[in-house]
C-alpha cells in the first residue's frame, strides 16, 4: 500500500493505491477532505470486431456517503439519477481521447462515491480519480489528466471555488486536460442578481488560458508522484487495419465520381446507403478475380471517403454540402404553429429541424431532484428534454427512454438558456423534438428554445443562438468549420458548440478527438463561432417580431404575500378552507409559511384573480373590533360568502363572523350551498370569540 498526497490549486488530494479492488487493472482510493471516492478500470482482453473504442464509465454515488437512505419505495440504488449520467459523460468525453488509434478492448471505468463531505467538487475529484487509476493501470495510456472548475467573482477568477463561491459566481467553466493540452470543456453563464451575465470571448480566453496552465502544472505533478508506480502493461496488440493497397487505387481509378455523387448526397443526411452500394458493386465486380471480401472493400472505401472529404475541405476550401468554411445554412423558422401548446418554434437549418414546445405551470409542477449535495429533495423549475427520434436519420426504430447523449444535450441547451429567463415565478419546460439531423441538433435546440421562450410570454433579456462549430487538421494545416453538417462532425477532428447573445457566450462545450486542441485554434474557433451566432440572431430577432402570442391558452399566475400569521386561515381546519378555493376557481396554490407569499396558478386570469379576491377578502373579514359586540347579541346579517364548512355573514358594525355548518345540525352530508347563498339575510346570534374571530350561532324563527 502506497499513499501520495498532493497539492493543487485550491485543492488538497489524498490517494491510495495498491489498497483495495487489486484486481482491477488500476484503481486509486481518493480523499480530499471527507470525500471519498473509489476508481477502478478493468479491461476485457479479448478486442471487439468493430472498428471502436468500447468505453463504458459508471459514475455511481452512494446514499450511505450522506448517512442517507436512497429514495422511493425500494430502499436501495437503483436507475442512476440525471447528475449521475451526465457526471459519467463528462468523465468519459475527457477519457476517451487518451486511447491509442486501434484499441478495440472493452474497457470499464467505474467511480463510487463512498463518502461526501458537500464541500468537494464531486465533478472534479470524481475525473481525477478516474483519470489516474487509467493512468496507474496496466492499460497503454501514458498521459495523465486533470480536471477543474473556474468560477468569477466580482471579475476575479477563482480555480475551484467552495460550493458556497459558485452560488456567487458570474461564471461556471469545467475544463479537462493533459500537460500541454486540453480535451474536454463545458461552461455556462450564471445568474446573478437578476443578470445573465454573458462571457465576452476575450474573459472566456483568459479563463482558458489559466486554466491550460493549471491543468499542465498539476499533471506535471501527477506524473511526478505516480511514475513510479505505474502498472506493469498488458499485451494488447492494437487493431491497426491494413487497407489494401490495390482496393485503394482500384477505388480511385473506377469509382472517383460514383463516391464524389455519394458524398453530396451523405451531406445532406446523416444516413446514406450511398457507399454501401457502392461496396456492393465493387465485391460483386471482383470478388472472384481479386478475392476481395466485403470487410475489406468497406473499410478501403470509408478511409478514401474520409481522405476526400478531408482533403477537398483543406486543399480546395471547399466543404462537402459546397459551402466555404464559414457559410451557414439557410434558416428557417415559424412560430406558435400548435395552437393548444403554450408557446412552440419550428428551428429549420439546413437538414436539420426542432420542434421546441414550451409549457408553463406553477411550482407544484417542478421536477424533484435528490443530490448527494443536499440532504432533502429540491425543486428543478427550469427543464429542458432533448428527444431524437430515429425517423429523423429515417431510421426504423422505436422510440426508447433518453439515452445519455439525450440527456446530455439536453443539459447544453438547458445551460445555454437558463440565464437569460428573466421571470422565475413559473415552472418551464421546453422538449425539443428534433424531427430531422443532420448536425447540430442540439444547437438548433437552443436556438428554438429561445423562441419558444419568447413564444410563451416569458420575459428574456434577450435571444440566444446557439452553432457547432468544427475542425479539420492535417499536421500543420487546419480548417475551422461554422454550423458542420453530420458528415464533418464524424469525419472531422472537433465538436465545439457555443451558445450565447448579442453580448456574449451562456454556453460552450467541447469534445476533441485528438490528443488535445493548440489554443490558438481554440481562440481562433471561438471568435468564428461569435460571428456565426451574431448572423443567426439577426433572423432570430426578424422571427421574434412577428410572435402573434396566443394569451387565451396561456396560464395565469398571481403573486402576492399576506401576514404570515394569516396563512393558517387561508388553509382552514384540516385544509378545508384552501381546498373549497381549489375546487371553486379551478387553481392551484402555493403558501409559504414563512414569508406569506401566495402563488396562484390557473388556466385563465380570471380565476386567478378570483381566488386572489376571495382570499384577501378573506383574511381582511377576520379583522372584527370585538369591542363593539357583546356575547348573546342577536342581529340580522348579509351573507358574505358560503363555503363547504359554513358561511361568513356581515356584522352590523363592521367585519365578518363564521356561521360553522355544525349550527344546522343537519349532519356531515348536509350541503350548505344547496340553501344558502350569497346576499342572502340570515337571523344570527354572536356566540363568543375565538382569537379574534367571531363565531355565530343560527336563529331559528
Amino acid at each position: 500500500m502506497n499513499t501520495i498526497e498532493l497539492c493543487l490549486e485550491n485543492l488538497k488530494e489524498k490517494y491510495t493505491i495498491d489498497f483495495v479492488a487489486k484486481q482491477a487493472a488500476g484503481s486509486v482510493w481518493y480523499q480530499s477532505g471527507g470525500c471519498v471516492i473509489l476508481a477502478s478500470v478493468c479491461v476485457d482482453t479479448k478486442p471487439v470486431e468493430e472498428d471502436f473504442l468500447p468505453l463504458t464509465v459508471q459514475y455511481i454515488e452512494k446514499s450511505y456517503a450522506i448517512g442517507k437512505f436512497p429514495g422511493g419505495f425500494i430502499k436501495r440504488e437503483g436507475k442512476p439519477g440525471e447528475f449521475e449520467t451526465l457526471t459519467s459523460r463528462l468523465i468519459d468525453r475527457s477519457l476517451r481521447p487518451l486511447f491509442p488509434k486501434g484499441y478495440t478492448y472493452p474497457t470499464q471505468i467505474t467511480i463510487m462515491v463512498l463518502s461526501y463531505d458537500k464541500q468537494a467538487d464531486l465533478q472534479v475529484c470524481a475525473l481525477n480519480a478516474a483519470a489516474n487509476a487509467l493512468y496507474l493501470s496496466s492499460l497503454p495510456v501514458y498521459h495523465p489528466v486533470a480536471g477543474l472548475r473556474i468560477g468569477q467573482i466580482e471579475g476575479k477568477f477563482i480555480i475551484n471555488p467552495t460550493p458556497e463561491e459558485l452560488t456567487q459566481s458570474s461564471l461556471d467553466l469545467y475544463v479537462s486536460g493533459s500537460e500541454g493540452a486540453l480535451l474536454m470543456i463545458e461552461m455556462r453563464a450564471l445568474n446573478t442578481h437578476q443578470q445573465p451575465n454573458e462571457i465576452p470571448e476575450e474573459e472566456l480566453l483568459q479563463a482558458l488560458e489559466l486554466a491550460q496552465k493549471t491543468i499542465t502544472s498539476s499533471c506535471k505533478q501527477y506524473k511526478q508522484a505516480f511514475g513510479a508506480h505505474i502498472k506493469a502493461p498488458l499485451t494488447l496488440p492494437l487493431n491497426t487495419l491494413q487497407k489494401d493497397p490495390q482496393i485503394q487505387a482500384y477505388i480511385k481509378a473506377n469509382y472517383a465520381q460514383a463516391i464524389a455523387a455519394a458524398i453530396a448526397q451523405m451531406a445532406k443526411s446523416e444516413r446514406s446507403s450511398g457507399l454501401k452500394t457502392i461496396a456492393q458493386e465493387i465485391y460483386q465486380a471482383t470478388s472472384i478475380e481479386q478475392g476481395w471480401t466485403l470487410k475489406d472493400i468497406s473499410l478501403a472505401l470509408e478511409d478514401y471517403k474520409k481522405q476526400s472529404i478531408r482533403e477537398q475541405i483543406l486543399t480546395q476550401k471547399v466543404r462537402s454540402d459546397g459551402r466555404g468554411y464559414e457559410d451557414i445554412r439557410n434558416i428557417d423558422i415559424q412560430t406558435n404553429i400548435l395552437p393548444y401548446a403554450h408557446g412552440s418554434a419550428l428551428f429549420t437549418r439546413g437538414q436539420t429541424q426542432a420542434l421546441v414546445v414550451s409549457t408553463l405551470g406553477a411550482d407544484g409542477d417542478a421536477q424533484i431532484q435528490e443530490s448527494l449535495s443536499e440532504k432533502s429533495t429540491n425543486k428543478e423549475s427550469f427543464m429542458f428534454h432533448y428527444n431524437f427520434p430515429g425517423f429523423s436519420v429515417g431510421e426504423a426504430s422505436i422510440i426508447s427512454p433518453p439515452n445519455r447523449r439525450e440527456l446530455g444535450h439536453g443539459n447544453l441547451a438547458k445551460r445555454a438558456l437558463e440565464s437569460s429567463i428573466l421571470d422565475r415565478s413559473k415552472t418551464i419546460r421546453l422538449v425539443s423534438e428534433i424531427l430531422e439531423s443532420n448536425g447540430s441538433s442540439s444547437m438548433a435546440s437552443v436556438c428554438g428554445g429561445s423562441l419558444a421562450l419568447c413564444a410563451s410570454g416569458i420575459e428574456v433579456s434577450g435571444l440566444i443562438a446557439g452553432v457547432a462549430m468544427g475542425l479539420v487538421v492535417d499536421k500543420e494545416r487546419y480548417a475551422i468549420l461554422s454550423d458542420i453538417n453530420g458528415l464533418e462532425d464524424h469525419d472531422g477532428d472537433m465538436d465545439f458548440k457555443v451558445a450565447g447573445s448579442m453580448q456574449g457566450i451562456t454556453a460552450m462545450q467541447m469534445d476533441i478527438k485528438l490528443e488535445g486542441v493548440a489554443f490558438e485554434i481554440l481562440k481562433q474557433a471561438l471568435y468564428q463561432a461569435q460571428k456565426a451566432r451574431n448572423t443567426i440572431l439577426a433572423i432570430m430577432q426578424k422571427a421574434r417580431e412577428s410572435i402573434i402570442i396566443n394569451t387565451e391558452i396561456l396560464p395565469s399566475l398571481e403573486v402576492f404575500s399576506i401576514p404570515p400569521a394569516k396563512v393558517v386561515e387561508v388553509i382552514g381546519q384540516g385544509g378545508k378552507t384552501i381546498k373549497e378555493i381549489i375546487e371553486r376557481f379551478k387553481v392551484s396554490i402555493d403558501l409559504n409559511r414563512e414569508n406569506g407569499e401566495v402563488k396562484i396558478s390557473g388556466e385563465s386570469q380570471k380565476n386567478t384573480e378570483g381566488a386572489k379576491g376571495f382570499i384577501l377578502d378573506l383574511i381582511e373579514s377576520q379583522r372584527v373590533d370585538v369591542s363593539k359586540y357583546e356575547v348573546g347579541e342577536v342581529f340580522v346579517g348579509v351573507v358574505k360568502k358560503v363555503l363547504d364548512f359554513g358561511a361568513f355573514i356581515g356584522l352590523p358594525r363592521g367585519g365578518d363572523g363564521l356561521l360553522h355548518i355544525n349550527r344546522f345540525g343537519k349532519g356531515r352530508d348536509y350541503h350548505l350551498k344547496e340553501d344558502m347563498h350569497e346576499g342572502d339575510q340570515v337571523r344570527c346570534q354572536i356566540l363568543g370569540y375565538n382569537k379574534g374571530k367571531v363565531e355565530l350561532d343560527l336563529v331559528r324563527s
